[in-house]
């Protein structure tokens, strides 16, 4: 009930509720990930990418997705030497590239239902 209360005040402020933001954003980080690794990065490099496009991730969900990825195979990766510390990269897969290529079908469709949705309910 706390919650019902606190969306209805926040006025479609979504960044009155600190937690819609995130809710939203979780379903959508292989995608995002996989988005911005058509070229070799390494975790910070990446994250940093992310940031600059509006969507910010923490060392701590960052690092364990790309490992899963990597163990499902999507995402391939190799160590470098080079302008300073060893550093592992990170590139898409072909298994994770189909993979990439169905959730951006996926996110598409979906957003198109979501504008259909949201435009008819402010009738």
């Amino acid at each position: 009930m706390v919650a019902y209360r606190q969306a209805i005040s926040a006025k479609a402020d979504p960044k009155a509720d600190p937690r819609a933001d995130p809710e939203l954003r979780k379903g959508v980080l292989v995608l995002a990930v996989l988005s911005q690794l058509r070229r070799p990065e390494y975790g910070y490099s990446l994250r940093q990418a992310l940031g600059a496009r509006g969507m910010p991730i923490e060392e701590g969900t960052l690092y364990p997705l790309l490992r899963r990825l990597e163990g499902q195979g999507l995402l391939k990766s190799e160590w470098r030497i080079e302008d300073g510390p060893p550093r592992r990269y990170y590139r898409i897969s072909p298994e994770g590239e189909r993979l990439y290529a169905a959730l951006s079908a996926s996110w598409r469709d979906l957003v198109a239902t979501m504008d259909n949705l949201l435009n008819e309910g402010g009738r």
